[in-house]
């Protein structure tokens, strides 16, 4: 069998480490999937209920409160102070906490700058852009940006690129992700155009949190059914690693 710390296992590998075996798989290794590590390295549950909470907050306090942009700003803004000091207590990576509270900070202090409430979204709109081009063009140039962070948390460096079948699905996952980038653009654009706030706020919610769940679980399935259950097995214990790397004191760093 393949050695848990070298580099992915090869086609070539897997087929003759399986070959002629009957065994049954044991009981936790036929339960690959029951677990997507990559939830894990997107904060979790609760990161991914935080990142929406305030965009929530503004457009609802906007809507009931006779369109009154300050008080809508105070409440996002303070929901996340609010969020920041629990995500401390529970000891969450410093910078997904930074990082968030930074965006909310920033879209509240455009919004207040041009007196325009849609453009609290408006930074949203230029983070789906930039990295739909960044999904599209690391694909382009067959440097799928999911293979390049699973492949250097497990420990593979750049080794699965050697195998055909580790590139097909890390491409695949690539285009999930530039499709899911463009769709949020696509529907959202048109909507702060237009000024409807209250309908980009209500599709914010639902093609935030809600779709990357749904953009992961394909994630899974793609790579799943495009390699062998072996080297599925390196993939999951890469997507481990990855997660494992924004847990507090697993000395991750911080970014800006």
């Amino acid at each position: 069998m393949t050695d848990a710390n070298s580099g992915p296992p090869t086609t070539e590998q897997t087929t003759a480490d399986t070959e002629g075996d009957n065994t049954p798989p044991k009981a936790d290794e036929s339960k690959d999937g029951e677990d997507f590590s990559l939830l894990k390295a997107f904060g979790g549950w609760g990161g991914l209920l935080d990142a929406g909470l305030p965009g929530i907050a503004f457009v609802a306090s906007y809507t009931l409160l006779d369109h009154n942009l300050k008080l809508a700003i105070i409440f996002a803004v303070s929901l996340g102070v609010v969020l920041a000091v629990v995500r401390l207590i529970r000891k969450d990576p410093l910078q997904n906490i930074i990082g968030g509270f930074v965006g909310i900070g920033i879209a509240a202090w455009i919004a207040h700058k041009t007196g325009e409430a849609r453009n609290f979204y408006l930074p949203g709109l230029f983070i789906n852009a930039g990295y739909a081009a960044g999904y599209l063009l690391a694909n382009l140039v067959r440097w799928p940006l999911i293979g390049i962070a699973v492949g250097f948390a497990a420990g593979w460096g750049t080794e699965w690129r050697k195998d055909p079948l580790l590139m097909r699905a890390f491409l695949r996952t690539g285009w999930i992700w530039v499709a899911y980038f463009l769709l949020k653009l696509a529907v959202q654009l048109p909507l702060y155009l237009t000024d409807q706030l209250v309908a980009l706020g209500v599709v914010r919610v639902a093609g935030g949190w809600p779709l990357l769940l749904v953009v992961l679980y394909l994630n899974y399935v793609v790579v799943k059914a495009s390699v062998p259950k072996e080297t599925f097995a390196k993939f999951k214990a890469g997507a481990e690693a990855l997660a494992e790397k924004r847990k507090p004191g697993s000395g991750g760093g911080t970014n800006p």
